[in-house]
């Protein structure tokens, strides 16, 4: 038996605004939030909950314990949801906000993780406007990070980003928004506007459409990712309109995974038909340390997921979740406690899908469904 395609995944990467700060060539701090206007508040806030983060921090800094586990499990691909844009421009999105961005000096953070790929059909990616949107996919062009989900009109941002694996296979990644994860309605990509691939309902009828775009490009053994941005911040509560959409791509559409992404936690995970669909990843890398409410969440504990999937035939195989913590805008390996807390949390959530997760002695959490 061939060792399995592995596929790291995670949720929302965001390593604007105050880690942007934090990193060796930050933007410009002025923000233009309604209670902040300076970025640097988010260190700020952030040392004060957790201690000193050492300024300027290495580009490799963010991702800490996260890297060893990468080197060790080494992923054929690595795939995240990329939530900001990445520009020095300083016009914003006035009506938004809350404005994110990096500086494009500072994606060597990305390199050093050695990530693939960055969906950007989200709800930051045009924070800093159409020409902070054309600065985002030059500079992660120049570093040959692929993107999918943004372009300079419709068909560009709806192009799926193609990915070599160790073998034959491809991954081929689509990335959408939905409205309902606070992407604004105007950021839509048309044929002579740049934008997001922005999915304006969840019937039949887009599924179909998306069945079109997958059949074009995918090839026996390819591995078809649908990336998702929908739904709001808090809450574990799946809507049953997505559920039927997500199994629709994988009846319909020959999606083979399907990675949900906007909530700041994780949520419940479904097999279906042999094929996992994460609703929600939750929050990855953030700079919300020591900002009050929703506690009952904890989203500074976030979750590593590796998605093994069997060569040629791409038959979902397993997939296990290493659970990290955010402290001082670093990835830390949680606690036993944590890990725990974590495990019990989500197993509450999966029974709702019909699946489970059981932690190991190294505080590996492992999915199982069925009869597994």
């Amino acid at each position: 038996m061939p060792e399995p395609l592995i596929l790291f995944l995670c949720g929302d990467v965001m390593p604007g605004r105050g880690i942007d700060q934090a990193l060796p060539y930050p933007c410009d701090p002025r923000i233009y939030e309604p209670y902040v206007q300076d970025a640097r508040h988010y260190v700020e806030l952030a040392e004060r909950a957790n201690g000193p983060i050492p300024k300027p921090v290495d580009f490799s800094y963010i991702w800490g314990d996260a890297l060893a586990e990468l080197e060790r499990r080494a992923p054929d691909v690595r795939i995240i949801n990329l939530e900001t844009a990445v520009t020095r421009n300083n016009e914003y999105w006035r009506s938004k906000g809350i404005n994110y961005r990096m500086s494009p000096q500072n994606l060597p953070c990305l390199t050093d993780a050695g990530i693939d790929a960055g969906t950007l059909a989200n709800n930051h990616v045009l924070d800093w406007g159409y020409a902070g949107l054309g600065e985002t996919l030059k500079a992660l062009g120049d570093i040959n990070i692929k993107v999918a989900g943004a372009g300079r009109d419709a068909a560009q941002a709806a192009a799926p980003a193609l990915l070599k694996t160790r073998g034959a296979e491809r991954v081929i990644l689509f990335s959408f928004g939905l409205e309902n994860s606070g992407i604004p309605s105007r950021w839509a990509a048309s044929e002579d506007k740049p934008g997001i691939n922005l999915l304006r309902e969840l019937s039949d009828a887009t599924v179909r459409r998306i069945k079109k775009d997958v059949e074009r490009v995918k090839r026996a053994g390819d591995i078809a990712v649908a990336s998702i941005h929908w739904g709001g911040n808090w809450g574990y509560a799946i809507d049953h309109e997505e559920r039927e959409f997500a199994r629709g791509l994988i009846d319909q559409a020959g999606i083979d995974v399907i990675h949900g992404h906007s909530s700041h936690h994780f949520k419940g995970i479904e097999v279906y038909r042999e094929k996992p669909i994460l609703y929600g990843c939750g929050d990855f890398l953030d700079d919300y340390e020591g900002i009050g409410g929703h506690e009952e969440f904890r989203n500074d504990l976030v979750l590593m997921y590796f998605v093994g999937m069997e060569r040629r035939t791409g038959k979902f195989s397993d997939l296990e979740m290493v659970p990290m913590q955010i402290k001082r805008f670093r990835l830390h390996r949680a606690s036993e406690p944590d890990a725990r807390w974590l495990g019990e949390r989500m197993n509450r959530e999966c029974a709702k899908l019909g699946t489970r997760v059981e932690l190991s002695a190294d505080n590996v959490l492992t999915l199982k469904w069925g009869g597994r």
